[in-house]
């Protein structure tokens, strides 16, 4: 009865079995097979050896597996082979088990019997079988099954959950294309490109289809796997010796189980994706060419699966799609369009080359999921980047438009583009050839960070006109600074804004160029870099302030400094001062001889790290001159009743030597007197006068007094009052600055066009 038992169970096997069953013997030739696993007669492959008959991709390795097995090492469970049958084409995945087959005597129960047992571990356990080492083997049995669909089902679902995880998380535009073909490559396509319309990549809305024929896409980003059309292979180490011991190896882990040929799991710690570090294409525009899929595609927004050849008809209309399939033996092609609610924002290309399976309907559904996913990405990052734009668009209609030439400093900007829009430098003029710097920046992205920058810059630049120190402008920047917080705090809770922090920092300095010192306090601002004409670091250190948005009320304190003519003061945000020896290296950048200011500006960027962050910045370079001796008359005048005739007379000689006419000759006289007259009414010695030539006549009177004139509109019948309403109206710009030793009044006055000379006497680059 036993027997009936076992040749009636035998029997069913390999009739009725659902999976294929083989028969090896102990040469791994196939002795019985049933036909499940090619789905028709199996009598050809009988005598065959194994790996002939299923032509699998290592044939070596299965072999010294099924071998292991074979030598008592245990059985073979569910391990992926790939392979190729004689009668379906293509490349299948098959799953494998392979169990020795003993001859009788042996014990079933003999140690290693069961591979899940304590002190077993299937093959990994050298030495230990069904039957022991040495019981004598018969053969093989096998069980093969065709999971080929199934694992190109797993393959896809792994492809669109990497989609799902890596797309959609950047709002930039070429970032997640570029995420996008990192889910798709290798896995899915062998090589891939993703074009986007020109217009969608500066925030334009995209257009709706379908798409007009001369409109330019950029491709965004593309990818290749380096061998087209292999699956990955495992790294095994060396194949242990049958019957060796596992714990005289010093590993202390068990050994892994065989594998039967490749295994398309991904290994558990893999190595980093050797695309990372391949050289990415530069974007290319094109236009698509008429009668291709890709046009078509645009047009009807629908996708196509297209098999390619050599002779296929379309190529010869687009030669770049010509070469990229010649180069790279692709025979299977979908294109995909990237649209969202009928607007087409550009496409999705894939390709299979060499010995991979071509694309089938299944995997044109998963292209579409992922493009789908990617279009509502890149429309994302779309409507960030048109906001960009607007704010960056704003910011520089905010900052200066035009080089100004001041009295006795040249100066240079750099203003690196990123996200922030909040950066601002400036150069302001100010009486007696003074130069304000100024450098700030407010953080944030968007609209209403450059507004705020905007608000910030013109509050600095009215400060700056009042002639204040610099830490009273700051002082005063920051009490405005503090209102706009406030006014934002009462904003509806509902508004937006009441969720984005204020936060900005500010560096304000004036040279001075009788002095050649240079005034400098700071806001939550890094402090400037100074070096001297001779290439060495001038050591200047500017007490920190508090952020002009901080609830820090602490003083400003100013900083001053001696300079040499020629010496280069570098105002810079915190963004150029990444990495280690940040200051030492633009110092070190400066202090190379022989460049111009825009040379040196550059420089300084061109040495900053690779990994700086790419959120905008802004430098302001400036090298100290001096004024020249023949366009500046100074006098120390008696406080007498006779000083306003003197200062007349003295001032109408040098004015006429400068070659002035006579009208401004005139007007300069009686604005001097007035001046004049008022300091030896009101004010205290030392009495000192100076006339300046630039591009404007600026008179200046000190007086030791610290009180300042106020301006009166005097009636009909007042006598008195009228001097400094005179002077105004004389005057384009007239003013008071207060000092440690007194205060000066001063004017301006506009030249006649060709009068104005520059006074500038700045020294050219070191040699």
């Amino acid at each position: 009865m036993p027997d009936q038992w076992d040749e009636t169970v035998l029997a069913t096997l390999f009739t009725q079995s659902g999976v294929g069953l083989v028969v090896l013997d102990p040469q791994l030739r196939l002795v019985r097979a049933n036909a499940h696993f090619e789905g028709v007669a199996t009598k050809e492959y009988i005598g065959r050896r194994f790996t002939d008959a299923f032509r699998l991709d290592d044939p070596e390795g299965s072999e010294e597996l099924l071998k292991q097995v074979l030598a008592g090492r245990g059985p073979v469970r569910d391990h992926l082979v790939s392979g190729r049958l004689r009668t379906i084409p293509g490349d299948r995945q098959f799953q494998v088990s392979a169990y020795r087959l003993d001859a009788p005597g042996g014990d079933p129960d003999a140690p290693g019997g069961d591979p899940d047992a304590p002190g077993g571990d299937g093959p990994g356990a050298p030495g230990q079988g069904h039957h022991g080492a040495d019981a004598p083997a018969l053969g093989l049995v096998t069980t093969v099954v065709d999971v080929t669909d199934r694992e190109r089902a797993r393959a896809r679902e792994t492809a669109l959950t990497a989609v799902r995880d890596t797309v959609g998380g950047s709002l930039d535009t070429a970032a997640t294309c570029r995420a996008l073909i990192d889910a798709l490559v290798p896995g899915f396509a062998d090589l891939a490109a993703v074009e986007v319309v020109d217009d969608v990549l500066r925030g334009v809305d995209p257009p709706v289809g379908p798409l007009p024929p001369d409109t330019p896409l950029c491709r965004a980003a593309s990818g290749r796997c380096d061998t087209p059309g292999d699956k990955p292979q495992p790294q095994p180490g060396p194949d242990p010796e049958p019957g060796a011991d596992p714990e005289s190896d010093s590993d202390p882990e068990p050994d892994p189980k065989p594998e039967l040929g490749h295994q398309p799991q991904p290994d558990p710690d893999p190595d980093p994706d050797p695309r990372e570090d391949r050289p990415r294409p530069a974007a290319v525009t094109r236009r698509l060419p008429l009668r291709t899929p890709f046009a078509l595609t645009a047009a009807d927004l629908r996708p196509r699966l297209v098999p390619l050849t050599p002779d296929t008809p379309w190529l010869d209309a687009d030669a770049h799609a010509a070469h990229a399939v010649a180069e790279s033996g692709a025979h299977s092609l979908i294109v995909v369009p990237l649209s969202l609610r009928g607007a087409v924002l550009g496409l999705v290309s894939l390709y299979r080359c060499g010995a991979a399976e071509p694309f089938d309907e299944d995997d044109v559904t998963l292209a579409v999921a992922a493009a789908t996913r990617a279009a509502l990405a890149i429309d994302n990052a779309r409507r960030f980047e048109r906001e960009h734009v607007i704010a960056s668009t704003v910011q520089r209609r905010l900052l200066p438009q035009a080089a100004r030439e001041q009295a006795a400093v040249e100066t240079a900007h750099v203003l690196l583009p990123g996200r922030d829009s909040g950066c601002w430098y400036d150069t302001i003029a100010l009486a007696g050839a003074r130069t304000a710097l100024v450098v700030g920046r407010v953080e944030g992205e968007g609209l209403q960070t450059a507004i705020v920058m905007g608000q910030l810059r013109t509050v600095i630049q009215a400060l700056a006109d009042l002639d204040l120190e610099p830490e009273e402008v700051l002082a005063r920047l920051k009490d405005t600074a503090d209102r706009l917080a406030e006014e934002r705090d009462s904003l509806p809770p509902a508004d937006a804004l009441q969720r984005e922090p204020l936060s900005a920092g500010c560096l304000y300095g004036v040279y001075d160029p009788f002095a050649r010192t240079c005034t400098v306090a700071r806001a939550g601002h890094p402090a400037p870099i100074v070096v001297g004409p001779d290439g060495r670091a001038v050591p200047f250190d500017v007490p920190e302030g508090p952020g002009l948005f901080s609830d820090d009320s602490a003083l400003f304190a100013p900083a001053v400094v001696t300079l040499d003519v020629g010496s280069l003061l570098a105002f810079c945000t915190a963004d150029l001062l990444t990495g280690d020896r940040a200051a030492e290296r633009i110092a070190e950048t400066l202090s190379r001889p022989g460049r111009t200011l825009r040379q040196a500006g550059d420089d300084v960027v061109y040495a900053l790290p690779a990994d700086t962050r790419a959120g905008g910045a802004a430098l302001l370079l400036a090298r100290t001159g001096t004024v020249s001796d023949h366009k500046v008359a100074t006098w120390d005048l008696s406080q007498e009743r006779r000083a306003p005739a003197t200062a007349r007379a003295l001032v109408r000689d040098r004015l006429q030597e400068w070659g002035l006419d006579e009208d401004t000759v005139e007007a300069s006289q009686l604005i001097v007197s007035e001046l004049v007259t008022n300091a030896v009414r009101y004010g205290t010695p030392p009495l000192r006068l100076r006339v300046l030539l630039d591009s404007t006549l600026t008179c200046e009177v000190h007086d030791g007094s610290p009180a300042s004139p106020h301006l009166r509109h005097a009636r009909t019948v007042d006598e008195g009052g009228r001097g400094l309403f005179i002077v105004s109206r004389l005057a384009s710009h007239w003013g008071a600055r207060h000092g440690p030793d007194g205060k000066v009044l001063w004017t301006e006055q506009e030249l006649p066009s060709g009068e104005s000379e520059g006074t500038t006497t700045a020294p050219p680059p070191p040699a």
